[in-house]
């Protein structure tokens, strides 16, 4: 078996999906979502975790183009896969209780972007991995256009320019890399081969940036989020901050610095101190929302900025806190997203000045709410906290300065984490809290997972560390090699 078989099942499902009605629509959604988890965890079973790649696939598909099917799994894509097999039918969980207009068309466009999110995480062709790229754009620009908020169709176009230009960079360096190999193919490893100046490199090195920083974001390259964060449906919004921003992340690990590391060291400082930037902007902007859903997306930014500048870093230390929190932060803003989707179901408001005292009404709610936001602010013995540990020690090998910035999304995190639960959750409550319900059914079980997931990777870190840790720490050896003499 291999991992063709996790690329082409939800493209099959998407369009058994098409033939239900739309309530069973939902449960074929979750039933192949679930299906999906289960061969993921087939392969995860048989999985060695060294740095060889498995369960891989290597077939010509335009052979006269050097367009060639390979994709496979190693530590780095198979945390990926996990995730992202394991997100979906949660995400899906979590819209049980809406009832969505054509909603086929709804979970039909979910099970088409996970093809396209475990294609980008598992292609070594770099053309594979461009056509991925845009397979998991495409569904996502639908599902935001056609069920998001009143201002979606503006929000969206500019989401879409923004994404789209990114990737079109992308593209002229994946050309560029192709035009140079001997064998004129995609094959990473061919890419890996090569041996270009460090002026040559340094343009490789922009064109996959900007692709990458735009999709992940960071500053300045995040206006879009906020916005689309916002207005998209909240699944739209799980599927972007859960796992679509992954690929930026994870663009940088697998195709950006190893392509370019002499164009990296060009430009490695400006990319941190972009990174550091986004983390502290983002932290005092989150501090001025009143929407609670808008706050999340900053909290987004910040945390992604964190994880950025680990990666930037460039040691085993920030890359395996980048592996760790990837997961971590996918699980978080999944919880965050819909705890905020509940409120607002309930009380047809996301307004914090409007909330209070709601802990006195639902108290199994409540303590969900608490202990995502404990993840998201990493108190020692949640998720939250090996990830950020990881990448604060990987950043203090850039220097103590750079490491004292980028703590900060910690101490400014948790101060306005804590405040919007406060203000949600205790205090008074008023006309408007005092109808709200506690949590029952589907998002009782929901929530129940995320918290579950928040308590097990946080007291027992260990077996996701130990899945990345053969691949990270080859590509990192194999990366500061090509620095040569440069001091890193």
């Amino acid at each position: 078996m291999t991992v063709s078989i996790l690329i082409f099942l939800p493209i099959v499902a998407a369009l058994l999906t098409l033939l239900f009605k739309n309530e069973m629509a939902k449960h074929v959604a979750m039933f192949f979502a679930v299906v999906e988890l289960a061969i993921a965890l087939y392969f995860l079973s048989g999985f060695v975790p060294d740095a060889s790649l498995q369960y891989s696939i290597d077939a010509p598909w335009i052979p006269q183009f050097g367009v060639y099917f390979k994709a496979g799994i190693d530590g780095i894509s198979m945390v990926m896969v996990l995730l992202t097999t394991a997100l979906v039918p949660l995400i899906i969980l979590t819209t049980y209780e809406h009832q969505y207009k054509n909603a086929k068309a709804f979970y039909a466009l979910i099970l088409f972007m996970q093809a396209g999110l475990l294609t980008v995480f598992t292609a070594f062709d770099g053309f594979l991995f461009y056509v991925g790229w845009e397979a998991a754009l495409i569904p996502i620009y639908f599902i935001c256009a056609l069920w998001g908020g009143e201002n979606r169709i503006r929000i969206n176009i500019k989401f879409f320019i923004y994404t789209f230009a990114g990737s079109l960079f992308m593209l002229i360096g994946i050309i560029y890399l192709y035009l140079q190999t001997p064998s004129k193919d995609y094959d990473l490893q061919h890419f890996y081969n090569l041996s270009l100046d460090a002026s040559h490199q340094s343009w490789v090195f922009i064109a996959f940036f900007l692709a990458f920083a735009i999709k992940m974001p960071i500053f300045p390259f995040h206006t879009w989020q906020p916005d689309t964060y916002t207005e998209a449906p909240t699944a739209g919004t799980m599927m972007l901050s859960g796992i679509m921003l992954k690929m930026g992340i994870y663009g940088v690990i697998r195709w950006l610095i190893p392509n370019a590391p002499l164009g990296f060291l060009n430009w490695v400082n400006v990319a941190i101190i972009l990174s550091i930037i986004g983390i502290v902007y983002a932290s005092l902007i989150a501090f001025k929302q009143i929407d609670g859903k808008r706050l999340v997306a900053y909290s987004s930014i910040a945390h992604v900025g964190l994880i950025a500048a680990g990666i930037f870093a460039w040691n085993i230390y920030g890359l395996q806190g980048a592996m760790i929190q990837m997961v971590s932060h996918g699980i978080n803003v999944v919880g965050m997203f819909f705890i905020w989707d509940i409120i607002s179901r309930r009380l047809g408001t996301r307004d914090i000045s409007k909330l209070g005292g709601i802990a006195k009404v639902a108290p199994q709610f409540s303590i969900a709410f608490l202990i995502i936001v404990l993840g998201t602010v990493a108190l020692p013995l949640t998720n939250g906290f090996v990830g950020e540990f990881l990448l604060l020690r990987g950043v203090f090998n850039r220097g103590i300065i750079t490491a004292a910035i980028a703590g900060t999304t910690i101490i400014l995190g948790a101060v306005y984490m804590l405040r919007m639960y406060k203000n949600v959750m205790q205090g008074e409550l008023n006309e408007l809290t005092a109808t709200f319900t506690d949590i029952k059914g589907s998002e009782k079980l929901a929530l129940g997972i995320i918290c579950a997931l928040i308590i097990i990777i946080g007291v027992y870190p260990q077996p996701l560390l130990h899945l990345s840790e053969a691949a990270v720490t080859n590509l990192v050896n194999t990366v500061s090699h090509k620095f040569i003499t440069t001091k890193f």
